[in-house]
Formats: C-alpha cells, sequence, structure tokens
C-alpha cells in the first residue's frame, strides 16, 4: 500500500503519483472528459437551476464543460499564479466569493474524486512541489504558503511537506546516475522557471543528496504565448490605437491587453470593472472594428480556443522556421506567416531574465559550468530552440539530458516521500 502522494500542481498541468518504495505509478484520474495521467490545471463551475448546487469539473472535464456551456460556465485556469500575489483577494463565482484557496481546494477535491482509491485516507503523507520563486512581480512565497497550507489542510493528511519543484525532478533523474555525480535541473512550468544544483553521492547502496543551491524567475512558458498575442491578435484588436476624449486624442489602455494576454487573467476579466470601461470606449474610438473585435472574443469566451492556437503556433515554431497562425473568430486579418527569427526578438527579454537566473546559481554558489556532471531539462518550454541554446552554450551536449517532462516532478515528489529523512528534501515556509 502506498504511503505518500506526490502533487505537481502545475501552472498549466497537474500530477498526481504514488510512491511504491523505490518506485512510483502515476495516478489515472478519470473524469467525465476520459482517462489521463496528467490534468489540465483549470477549473469550471455551472449552475443548471436556480437553487441546485454548482457542479464543478476539473481539468479537461472543466474545459469540455467551458465549451459545451458557453455564457453559461464560470472557466478559470492558471490558478496557481494568484497564489503569491497579495492583490488577488478573491473573485466571484455565481456571486459567491472564492478566495485562492477556496478554488485550490476545488481543484484538487475534484482531482481525489477522480483518482478513486488512490488517494485514500491510508495515505500519511502528501509531498507538495513548489517553485523556487512564485510567479508574479512582487511574489509573496509566505502568503503563498499560508495559502496552500489552507488549502491542504481540509484534506486531512497526518504530514503535508514542500519541495522545491527542480529538487524533485533531480531526484527523479538521479535514479539513472551510475556515478557520483553534481546535477543542474532546470524546471520549465507555465509560470516560472526554476534551477537546483544537487551533489548526488551513494554511500553503501544509498542515494544520498547535498544541496548546493537554487534559484528562480517567474517566467516561462506562459510569458513566450503572451509575446505572440502582444505582437500578433493585440494589434488587431485595438492596442495602440486612439479614441476621442473630449478634444483629445489619447491610446487605449494597455493595461486591457496584458489582462487578455495572460490566461490567468482573461479567465476573470469579464468580471472586472475595466471591462466595462473598454465597452464604452468602442463609440469614441478612431478605429471601432477592432474594439468590437475585442469585445466579442470576451464576451463569447473565446479565450481557451485563442489558447490553444497560440500553443500549437509556438509548438510548431519549436520544429520549423516559420509557421502559419491563424484564428477563425478574428478572420482572415488573423492569418500570418509566423518566423522562429521572429519569435525569438519577442521573448528575448524573457530569455535574458532566465538566463540571468542560471547566472545566479552559478555564481551564488560559486559553481564553473565545467564542473557540472549533469544537466537535466524538464518542462514543455524546454523543447523552445532559443531556451536549448542557453544552456547548448554554456555545457557539453553530452552532458545535457531531458525526459519525463510532464511526470518528473510528481514522480520525485512521491519518492522523496517515502524517505526517512524527508526534512533534508523539504523546503517548508520561512
Amino acid at each position: 500500500m502506498a504511503s505518500a502522494l506526490g502533487l505537481d500542481f502545475g501552472t498549466t498541468n497537474s500530477v498526481l503519483a504514488l510512491s511504491q518504495g523505490t518506485s512510483t505509478r502515476s495516478v489515472v484520474v478519470e473524469s467525465p472528459a476520459g482517462k489521463s495521467d496528467t490534468t489540465r490545471t483549470a477549473l469550471s463551475f455551472l449552475k443548471k437551476a436556480e437553487r441546485a448546487p454548482l457542479q464543478i469539473e476539473a481539468g479537461q472535464a472543466a474545459i469540455r464543460e467551458f465549451i459545451d456551456n458557453p455564457g453559461e460556465c464560470r472557466f478559470l485556469q492558471s490558478i496557481k499564479t494568484f497564489a503569491a500575489s497579495s492583490l488577488f483577494q478573491g473573485t466571484l463565482v455565481f456571486a459567491k466569493r472564492h478566495d485562492f484557496e477556496d478554488l485550490m481546494y476545488a481543484f484538487l477535491a475534484r482531482l481525489r474524486d477522480y483518482a478513486g482509491s488512490d488517494w485514500s485516507s491510508e495515505l500519511r503523507r502528501i509531498v507538495v512541489g513548489r517553485p523556487v520563486q512564485f510567479a508574479g512581480a512582487k511574489p509573496d512565497e509566505k502568503l503563498a504558503l499560508e495559502r496552500y497550507n489552507r488549502a491542504l489542510a481540509r484534506f486531512d493528511f497526518p504530514e503535508i511537506h514542500y519541495v522545491y519543484e527542480p529538487v524533485a525532478a533531480a531526484f527523479y533523474f538521479a535514479r539513472t546516475l551510475d556515478r557520483d555525480a553534481t546535477v543542474l535541473v532546470a524546471d520549465f512550468g507555465g509560470g516560472t522557471t526554476d534551477y537546483s544544483i544537487i551533489r548526488f553521492e551513494s554511500e553503501g547502496g544509498r542515494l544520498t543528496a547535498t544541496p548546493v543551491g537554487h534559484s528562480g524567475v517567474g517566467i516561462a512558458g506562459d510569458h513566450f504565448d503572451f509575446r505572440i498575442i502582444d505582437n500578433i491578435v493585440s494589434p488587431l484588436i485595438g492596442k495602440g490605437s486612439l479614441f476621442k476624449s473630449f478634444d483629445k486624442l489619447l491610446e487605449v489602455p494597455s493595461s486591457y491587453y496584458a489582462n487578455f494576454g495572460r490566461w490567468n487573467q482573461l479567465s476573470i476579466f469579464k468580471t472586472l470593472k475595466d471591462f466595462s470601461e473598454l465597452k464604452k470606449l468602442v463609440r469614441a474610438s478612431l478605429e471601432p472594428e477592432k474594439l468590437e473585435a475585442f469585445v466579442e472574443l470576451i464576451e463569447h469566451d473565446e479565450g481557451y480556443p485563442l489558447y490553444q492556437a497560440i500553443s500549437a503556433t509556438k509548438m510548431r515554431l519549436s520544429q520549423a522556421e516559420e509557421t502559419e497562425f491563424f484564428f477563425a473568430p478574428l478572420g482572415e486579418r488573423a492569418r500570418r506567416t509566423v518566423r522562429r527569427a521572429d519569435f525569438e526578438t519577442w521573448i528575448a527579454p524573457d530569455l535574458a531574465r532566465i538566463e540571468q537566473a542560471l547566472d545566479e546559481v552559478l555564481q551564488k554558489t560559486e559553481t564553473a559550468p565545467a564542473t557540472i556532471d549533469k544537466v537535466f531539462l524538464t518542462g514543455g518550454t524546454s523543447f523552445v530552440p532559443a531556451v536549448r541554446r542557453i544552456f547548448d552554450n554554456r555545457f557539453e551536449r553530452t552532458k545535457i539530458e531531458s525526459g519525463g517532462e510532464l511526470l518528473s516532478i510528481a514522480h520525485g515528489l512521491a519518492l522523496i516521500g517515502e524517505r526517512q529523512d524527508i526534512a533534508t528534501w523539504t523546503a517548508e515556509a520561512a
């Protein structure tokens, strides 16, 4: 019987894994949308009758509910990016306020239901991944972990432990090591990029590890998606356009497009005062058709289809020098050839910060690149050629490995959950 549950609560996807002594297995969740070992970190709320209880779904089932009930379903995704934000004080769902911990609990409670007997009362530990640095402009780590604790406490686990996500990934990869090694793990999530350097050694057949250092930055794949939105879509729906205010010409506030481009903000944009103000600007705009297109995208809940189109474009650019972007709700004017060279120019500021975080962990630990024995890259963004070049330029290619992009963290967490020395691996709240 498994005793520890590993939870990789991700910005884009979440994964559960169970420990089984020295091995692990993924928890296959079975939702109304089918079976899967990964779950999109998304929530839907639907009220089918006035006094009926809310119908809550998570993951792929939430996405299907949202698509099947346009305009009636409240849909939220990338909720992890709110964790460390003191500005996020909750959101209304059918006139009831939901704090971050309410949303996190609702999501995990559905995962528990989907997991069936694999999420049992006999589990003594839940080991939860956390980023080295939470997403956001001014992330409050203490606040994020307090919110995590309040959500997780509702499940009555005897023990709750937190482990840095790249440490968990390192532990997962370390199983393949055949000799002592200093390992750098780069974990590229949806909202954060995290690094850990760990020294692995085998003593009497028992794996030991000494953390050398960590660093992180609140930038990853979602920011790359936003750059495509900002350069291709936003100009089509009014970014940079003007409106009349008495005898002055003013630019449409760019903050509207920041909300629209970031998926976690998009899901609540319709409920904000900014959206009401945007609709008022249509009549005063010099290019009203653009703002009308913006309003229609929001009112018709086209955010998720747009997300799919953007994500697919980014993935194709990892394989080809150019690709076509097209989003039908915006018509033929949205059809455009996107070159990888342009994309890399757009993400250059993000790449610089990702590389700066790598410099930080190497410098503060006084670790020369030549002394790193293995580099493990995990997370979908590690496939982006410009990201790979950061590591190709620093380390010998024979040292760089990847794999288990979606599962490695959860399985590493589950393995750590079996250890007697779990306290040496954890990163508890300060």
